[in-house]
């Protein structure tokens, strides 16, 4: 009852600037979580649907991305959302202010968003410190993983430094530890796409994992997030790096760059990564092609353009073990959540 609500309170949401309405909702979403705990449905898994990938159980496939909640300051009240796993970040070592405002933009007749936010957070030691107060990550609820980037003003030949501060200080507190080296917004982190830096990145992460590993005694997952803008070349390069290191798994997509689809809509020529319906195709074809090529035991999350139960259907087909969701969030709000994890339960039967 309280997500039929969302579709009412979007066209208010929509007439306010768009990052100034993404806080004002993740601020009200608290408040109703703290104060008003009846109008918000139970913290757990909607149509539980448990598998098991990477050693960890997931409720069910629909996850939240990296991105909505970038500091983990919104964990408990987001939980209610039925998620089977949720991502936060990208936490950089240092606090920065990313990019100056406005740097969100929404395509509303293509349902898209471009944004350059530029990895604006609190920094690592205010991260870990909201992750420690959250009630759901205290009570084991669910599967939280923790997106690590790079500082701005880190050189992109000393990127493996920050890389490796952000591993050692998330890694006791992660289900999963995303690396993410794709967004369009910190300039040339791209470039640690290419086979050498990325062969020598995450060389260093894989071996300081295992040392992370004996020593907190527990085993965290590493999973890549890749950007969508690759040639056929390039994601097949990256899954002979990906599957030679054994990493755990893959986010495909980022946000793209391109706007091919998006022409001579307003906003369509700001800079910075544009996410929802039009990064679609281009999303699915790179996670078909990370499957066709990595070994099955490697889990694909989907993400990028996923707006309906149908398309987590598609990209289920396309070979993805999870799914992730962040802008089709601010187009159909919490239902979508429901709408996908119910599909994926049917077709998961069938």
């Amino acid at each position: 009852m309280a997500w039929s609500l969302y579709p009412k309170l979007r066209g208010l949401l929509f007439s306010l600037d768009p990052e100034t309405a993404h806080d004002l909702s993740l601020k009200g979403l608290d408040y109703l979580s703290r104060f008003l705990p009846l109008a918000l449905p139970p913290a757990r898994p909607t149509h539980p649907e448990p598998v098991t990938l990477a050693g960890l159980v997931f409720p069910n496939r629909v996850g939240l991305a990296a991105g909505l909640d970038k500091n983990a300051q919104h964990i408990d009240s987001l939980a209610r959302f039925g998620f089977g796993f949720m991502e936060v970040g990208t936490v950089t070592p240092r606090p920065q202010p990313g990019n100056p405002r406005p740097r969100l933009f929404r395509l509303e007749s293509a349902e898209g968003l471009i944004n350059r936010f530029g990895f604006n957070n609190l920094g690592l030691e205010a991260f870990v410190r909201q992750i420690k107060n959250s009630h759901w990550v205290r009570d084991r609820r669910g599967i939280l993983g923790l997106n690590i980037g790079k500082n701005a003003s880190t050189s992109i030949d000393r990127a493996e430094d920050d890389y490796l501060e952000g591993l050692r200080g998330v890694y006791e507190w992660a289900d999963y530890i995303t690396i993410n080296i794709s967004s369009p917004n910190t300039k040339n982190l791209r470039d640690l796409q290419g086979p050498e830096a990325l062969e020598k990145l995450l060389t260093a992460l894989v071996l300081e994992a295992g040392r992370l590993r004996q020593h907190h005694q527990k085993r965290v997952p590493l999973f890549v997030k890749i950007a969508p803008d690759l040639d056929e070349r390039q994601v097949e390069e990256m899954a002979k790096t990906i599957a030679r290191l054994e990493l755990d798994g893959v986010i495909a997509t980022n946000t793209t760059l391109d706007r091919a689809s998006v022409v001579r809509l307003a906003h369509a020529d700001e800079a910075g990564g544009l996410s929802g319906a039009p990064l679609k195709e281009r999303a699915k074809n790179v996670l078909a092609q990370l499957r066709a090529r990595l070994p099955r035991e490697v889990v694909l999350i989907g993400a990028g353009g996923i707006m309906s139960a149908q398309d987590g259907l598609d990209r289920r087909a396309a070979g993805a073990d999870l799914l992730q969701l962040y802008t089709g969030l601010i187009y159909h709000g919490p239902q979508l959540v429901l709408d996908l994890a119910k599909s994926l339960c049917v077709d998961q039967r069938a």
